[in-house]
């Protein structure tokens, strides 16, 4: 429940920024990311961390009905107008994903989250709380942030997350997230990876941070490169972030 406060917390004060950021704007990614995700045509979703809604409007344009849950009072009220010639096919609710609530409005016939993975403390439970609300046969989508699969690469990377951002747990590796999917009984699980770039100070000036910008801009260039997020600075100042996102797909055994 700390955790769960402290990214409330840390989510309204970054909403202002955070729904302008162009990883999580960019069209073509959400438009890529709805075609992975495959919902059937009418399908009932629930957006597990839907912030300012992004991802719900493009589901919403995309034919589907939404529920989208937050922790952020701030994200809610985004979402809410962001989707508010939509109404009668969205409904957004500043709460857990685990609360007990939910299952009055469930099963749905699909469960997504962007970008929050890596902000929870048991992504297992995460996960499986989604494929909980679902019917059987249903579909579960997860896009995140991926990290290096050696251990001292992935260290450093966990490291700049943190000091970027308070509420950052950990990012996992593409095998990790598909091993998660097939943990919580998921089958026909299938996954790509795609790359983004982010600028340095854009993202940081976004984050929650426990170090100084400048300490942080030391750091992650002291660093060695690791797969999905290497800085390469630029002649101008300048440093873009080479990373990768996963998005995972599977589905839900019928009974």
């Amino acid at each position: 429940m700390n955790h769960e406060h402290n990214l409330a917390k840390a989510f309204d004060g970054q909403a202002a920024r955070f729904e302008r950021a162009p990883v999580q704007t960019d069209p073509t990614a959400l438009g890529r990311l709805i075609e992975a995700a495959d919902f059937p045509g009418g399908a009932y979703v629930v957006d597990a961390g839907c912030g300012p809604g992004l991802v719900s409007r493009a589901l919403l344009d995309a034919g589907r009905r939404v529920v989208g849950v937050d922790l952020s009072q701030q994200m809610i009220e985004r979402a809410r107008r962001r989707c508010a010639d939509r109404a009668d096919k969205a409904q957004f609710f500043q709460k857990s994903i685990f609360d007990a609530s939910l299952d009055a409005l469930a099963p749905f016939d699909g469960a997504i989250s962007r970008y929050v993975l890596h902000h929870t403390i048991e992504p297992r439970e995460f996960l499986a709380r989604q494929v909980a609300l679902l019917r059987p046969g249903g579909v579960v989508v997860a896009c995140d942030h991926i990290t290096d699969a050696f251990g001292t690469r992935a260290a450093f990377h966990r490291e700049i997350e943190v000091l970027r951002d308070k509420t950052h747990t950990r990012n996992l590796t593409s095998g990790q997230l598909a091993d998660l999917f097939a943990s919580v009984g998921l089958i026909d699980i299938r996954l790509h990876e795609e790359s983004f770039v982010l600028d340095f100070d854009e993202w940081f000036d976004r984050g929650t941070p426990s170090d100084s910008k400048e300490n942080v801009r030391r750091r992650l260039l002291s660093g060695q490169p690791a797969r999905g997020f290497t800085a390469s600075p630029q002649p101008d100042g300048k440093i873009p972030i080479s990373c990768i996102r996963t998005v995972v797909r599977g589905v839900k055994p019928a009974k």
